[in-house]
């Protein structure tokens, strides 16, 4: 089970794709209708490459607990 927890704010969320680009682990999915979300976040391992190369700061990433 991952410590981190990821999120995405759908009013700033422009649907680019970057975040899952950068992803290392595959975190990121896109839907049908070309959405993206956070697929079990299980994988995450913390390292925020989305949070910064999100142009629209959209991405979050929080260690559980926090």
């Amino acid at each position: 089970m991952s410590k981190f927890a990821v999120a995405i704010n759908k009013a700033w969320c422009k649907n680019c794709g970057i975040c899952k680009g950068f992803c290392p682990k595959d975190v990121f999915g896109i839907t049908i209708k070309k959405e993206i979300f956070v697929k079990p976040e299980h994988e995450c391992i913390g390292c925020r490459m989305c949070t910064l190369r999100c142009p629209d700061f959209a991405v979050t990433v929080t260690e559980k607990g926090e």
